[in-house]
């Protein structure tokens, strides 16, 4: 029988955009320990594909898409095969681990952006965690120094990336979530400059990116010789004044790791402002899972994204550890059902395919038409992170 290409792409769009029925039935400690043995079986499938000097980022149009070690996501490849280990202890996921972090060393020099947090940050910072070994940790500390090359004292902030004809010098909001490297490398005896230039990021996010509903901008754009905000744009989103979902999970996460380094209660109130603009949303759906953009044309046709939905829900276990009553069961349950969505179809693979990734239809850059409704690295890493979080903090109840 020959199906017309129309009514194939009329059945994928509806996959990406249909609601999962949660695995209600199924106990949270089955479920989570079931995702983590598919994790490991999956990405040994990924790691036998992946040239040893190489990351993956994708696998699109039935081919596995790999990138050089500068590019942003190379961090998150090793650093969900580090959180597999921790969640299965299977040794031969460590030893593959083991490989993959190190091949990214060199990158504890990198100034080309922002995201060497992102790089050095998720795969060492997580070996040192797990392992104790003081060779990751001397890396972290190389890292969180060449990270403050990029800091700019008029502005307040650390440049994303460099200037163009379109940013002077932007900052966007998923820089929050490098300034972990730097308060990591602080309190485990680095120079107190690196708290400093993390907190001073942090208010001058805080007062530039946000709307009076909590909801954040993607690039802020500043002039580099004043530190005036110049303009308010997108790079990723639906529109200038839109709310991208992945950006409202930078902020979400950003603000509740500061508040865990900190325990400044400003950093909680943002914290609990972008949760509540999330999950009180009226265009979040039922699962859970956001569209790619809250503001995205299209709506309740919209393609969803998986990697927001896997980050929001990661951020929203950490928060409910730092409130209680109603904010910790909203929290906790709205994550607790991403989490189930995120682990049963259309969003979670079968075994065996997707290209060895763990989650399907997530977006990465949809106005540049670049990795759309597709497995994205980072999708992994913090659904990952939110599944270990939870059995970690929750299954006793919340």
């Amino acid at each position: 029988m020959i199906v017309s290409l129309a009514l194939v792409a009329t059945l994928l769009a509806g996959c990406a955009s249909s609601p999962a029925r949660p695995q209600a039935a199924e106990p949270m400690a089955q479920l989570i320990q079931g995702q983590l043995d598919f994790a490991a079986k999956q990405y040994r499938q990924l790691a036998a594909s992946v040239p040893a000097e190489r990351m993956p980022k994708t696998f699109e149009d039935g081919k596995l898409v790999t990138s050089d070690t500068e590019w942003w996501t190379s961090g998150f490849f090793p650093g969900t095969l580090w959180l597999i280990y921790e969640g299965t202890r299977d040794p031969w996921v460590r030893g593959e681990a083991e490989r993959r972090t190190e091949v990214l060393e060199p990158r504890k020099f990198f100034t080309g952006n922002h995201d060497i947090g992102f790089i050095i940050f998720d795969s060492f910072g997580n070996a040192y965690r797990i392992t104790g070994d003081a060779k990751y940790k001397a890396v972290i500390d190389t890292a969180a120094q060449t990270a403050t090359r990029r800091y700019r004292e008029k502005i307040g902030a650390i440049q994303s990336w460099d200037s163009s004809k379109r940013f002077a010098a932007p900052v966007i909001i998923d820089n929050l979530m490098n300034l972990e490297l730097l308060l990591w490398a602080a309190d485990h005896g680095g120079d107190a400059r690196l708290r400093k230039i993390a907190l001073q990021h942090a208010d001058t996010t805080l007062r530039n990116h946000f709307r009076a509903d909590h909801s954040s901008y993607h690039v802020v754009d500043y002039d580099p010789q004043t530190g005036q905000v110049r303009a308010r744009k997108t790079a990723q989103g639906a529109a200038d004044e839109s709310a991208w979902a992945r950006g409202q999970g930078w902020a979400v996460y950003g603000y509740t790791m500061l508040y865990r380094f900190t325990r400044d209660p400003r950093y909680l109130a943002q914290a609990k402002g972008v949760a509540d603009f999330i999950v009180n949303h009226p265009n979040l759906p039922a699962d859970k899972v956001p569209y790619w953009d809250f503001n995205a044309p299209g709506i309740p046709a919209a393609l969803r994204d998986a990697s927001a939905g896997a980050i929001i829900a990661s951020a929203l276990l950490e928060l409910g550890q730092y409130v209680d009553g109603d904010d910790r069961h909203r929290y906790v349950g709205a994550a607790e059902t991403m989490l189930r969505s995120l682990s049963a179809p259309p969003y979670r693979a079968e075994p065996g395919a997707n290209g060895g990734f763990l989650l399907q239809h997530s977006v990465g850059a949809l106005p540049m038409k670049s990795e759309v409704d597709v497995p994205l690295t980072y999708a992994d890493y913090y659904f990952v992170e939110a599944l270990l979080r939870y059995r970690r903090w929750y299954l006793n109840g919340y």
